[in-house]
């Protein structure tokens, strides 16, 4: 695995940043429609702290592990979830101050691309909506027909556009919130830095190279 530059050496020359929980606050929008679709399928509804655990990691994988559905089941508690979250998806907001670090990065001219376990069409809405498309130079994100899901395909896939856009990944770094964000990364020898302000509690921290507890605090890690 590639060793993190210090911080007399920075020498990042890309940065990968998940969607949920480190760009967007939408928490809310994503536990609101589980709640509905767990209802309307006529099925227990976890707790607030339960629902949280979806939040991150691909949810059919997490429709089958945590809720205990059938291939079958998830396939369309999925589709149901994703009918109600799309028409509340923009209600989510941007985490403060992550608009001005994405434009200092983009003035750094540090290349930014987005590697989001939410469908990539769905990210890539968002993203126009609050005016965020113009800091990526490269966008990835799920399939909706789930054959790209797993956190390592769509790092390797964020990088293989960066490449193809010409910029050096050899030194990149990955920005998340969850622990998820840490081994998909590391599975393409990238190293992770987790914010504080998302998803993920301390224990998800621990083979991250370090955490950030404000926007300016991961500029800093980030540019010097």
């Amino acid at each position: 695995m590639l060793s993190p530059p210090t911080a007399a050496t920075r020498t990042w020359t890309a940065v990968l940043f998940d969607l949920d929980g480190t760009i967007l606050d939408s928490a809310r929008s994503i536990t609101g429609a589980l709640e509905v679709t767990f209802t309307e399928l006529g099925l227990p509804v976890p707790t607030q702290d339960e629902l949280m655990a979806y939040v991150g990691p691909p949810l059919l994988d997490s429709l089958k592990s945590l809720a205990g559905l059938s291939d079958a089941d998830a396939w369309n508690a999925l589709a149901l979830y994703r009918s109600h979250y799309e028409k509340d998806a923009t209600r989510t907001a941007v985490f403060p101050g992550v608009a001005g670090l994405l434009e200092r990065l983009q003035r750094a001219g540090m290349p930014v691309a987005l590697a989001t376990s939410k469908p990539e069409r769905v990210a890539r809405t968002l993203l126009e909506h609050f005016g965020l498309t113009k800091y990526f130079t490269a966008i990835a994100g799920a399939s909706d027909d789930e054959s790209r899901s797993a956190k390592s395909d769509i790092v390797a896939d964020a990088i293989e556009h960066l490449r193809h856009a010409g910029v050096d990944t050899e030194r990149a770094v990955m920005v998340g919130d969850r622990g998820y964000d840490v081994v998909g990364a590391a599975a393409n020898d990238i190293p992770t830095i987790l914010v504080e302000w998302g998803y993920g509690s301390p224990v998800e921290a621990v083979e991250a190279i370090s955490t950030a507890h404000s926007v300016d605090q991961l500029c800093k890690k980030l540019l010097g």
